[in-house]
C-alpha cells in the first residue's frame, strides 16, 4: 500500500511550530552558565574564536559574524584547517565558543586541546551533559533536550535552530551591555540598505554651500540659487551665521517688485536645520513632514554656520528611505 504523502504546508507549519518551541525551551532553560559566558567574553582582551564542524560550523560562522558587527571582536576557525596550521589564529587573550551538538566531532578534539594546553577560555555548546566539550569547557552551554524538525529525528534542525539563538542571545547581550549605538553599527556595516539606513547627515550633504551676504540684491541672489542647483540659497550675517533662506516659495510669495528686494526682505528667517550628527533617515523623516526638499546642515555646538546642505534626493540615492 503506498504511503500518503503529507501536503508540503502541512510539513512546513509542523516544521516551524518544532523550531519555535525549541527555541521557548531554550529560553526557558537558560542559567548562569549564560551570564559566566558572556562575562568570560567581556573580560577577554582579545578575540572570541568560534569553531564547529558541519551544520554547526555554518551556524558558528555566522554567529562569529553577529559577534563582529555588534561590537565583540570575532572570526571562525575551521576545525580541520585549525588542525594544519590555523591553530596558530588562537592566542593568549581569546575565547574560544566551540559548537557541536553531540559534543563528540572528532574534528574538534585538536582545537579543544590546544585551548587546555595555552589556557585559552572554552565555552562549549552542546547538546549532551556527559559529552566531551562540555566535560572539558571552562563554561558549557548546554542545549535542552528537543526533537529535530523531521520526523526520522536525523536533520540537523531544531537543534542548529537553538544553537543560532543561542549565540544571537550571546552577541545581543553583550551589544547592549556595552552600549553600542546604532552609530557604532554602521562602522561595521557601511555597504547595502542597512548602511545606508545607518548614514548620518555629514555623510550625504555638500560642503559647497550656496548662501549669500545679507544685503545682498535678488538679482544676485537668484543667480547664486540657478548656479548650485538646489532651488535654495542661505542669507548669512557677518559672522557667516544662518539667519534665513530663500526658497521657491518664498520667490512667489514676492513676485511683485523682487528685483527691487533684497535676501533679507524675502528670506524665511529662523529656518529649520539639522545636525551634521543626526541620521539621514532623520533627516529625511523631517524633509518628508515639513514638504521641504533642502536642510541646511548646521553644527549646534559652532557659532551658526552653515557646514552643508541635505537635498532629500541625496537621501535617495543612498537608498535612506
Amino acid at each position: 500500500m503506498t504511503e500518503t504523502k503529507k501536503p508540503f504546508l502541512e510539513v512546513g507549519a509542523r516544521v516551524l511550530r518544532r523550531e519555535a518551541e525549541a527555541v521557548k525551551i531554550l529560553s526557558e532553560s537558560l542559567d548562569d552558565s549564560f551570564n559566566e559566558a558572556a562575562e568570560l567574553i567581556l573580560r577577554a582582551t582579545g578575540r572570541v574564536i568560534v569553531s564547529g564542524m558541519g551544520k554547526s560550523g555554518h551556524i558558528g560562522r555566522k554567529i562569529a559574524a553577529t559577534l563582529a558587527s555588534t561590537g565583540t571582536p570575532a572570526h571562525f576557525v575551521h576545525p580541520a584547517e585549525a588542525s594544519h596550521g590555523d591553530l596558530g589564529m588562537l592566542a593568549k587573550g581569546d575565547v574560544a565558543l566551540v559548537l557541536s551538538n553531540s559534543g563528540e566531532t572528532p574534528e574538534l578534539a585538536d582545537i579543544v586541546a590546544y585551548t587546555r594546553r595555552f589556557q585559552i577560555p572554552l565555552i562549549g555548546v552542546a547538546g549532551r551533559a556527559d559529552s566531551t566539550l562540555i566535560r572539558e569547557s571552562d563554561v558549557a552551554l548546554l542545549l535542552p533536550k528537543a526533537e529535530e524538525a523531521c520526523d526520522k529525528g536525523i536533520v540537523p534542525t531544531t537543534s542548529t535552530t537553538m544553537t543560532l539563538a543561542l549565540g544571537d542571545a550571546l552577541a545581543i547581550a553583550l551589544m547592549e551591555h556595552r552600549d553600542f549605538t546604532p552609530a557604532h553599527f554602521r562602522v561595521f556595516h557601511p555597504g547595502g540598505k542597512l548602511g545606508a539606513q545607518l548614514s548620518k547627515v555629514r555623510d550625504l550633504m555638500h560642503k559647497d554651500v550656496p548662501v549669500v551676504a545679507s544685503g545682498t540684491q535678488m538679482a544676485d541672489a537668484l543667480l547664486a540659487i540657478s548656479q548650485k542647483g538646489f532651488g535654495v540659497v542661505g542669507v548669512t550675517d557677518e559672522a557667516n551665521t544662518l539667519q534665513g533662506i530663500i526658497t521657491d516659495g518664498d520667490l512667489r510669495r514676492h513676485m511683485d517688485g523682487l528685483l527691487d528686494c533684497s535676501a533679507d526682505d524675502v528670506m524665511t528667517r529662523a529656518p529649520l536645520t539639522i545636525e551634521p550628527d543626526a541620521m539621514a533617515e532623520e533627516a529625511l523623516a523631517l524633509m518628508n513632514e515639513r514638504k521641504i526638499t533642502c536642510l541646511f546642515v548646521v553644527d549646534p555646538d559652532g557659532d551658526g554656520q552653515p557646514e552643508g546642505i541635505l537635498h532629500i534626493h541625496d537621501c535617495l540615492r543612498a537608498g535612506v528611505a
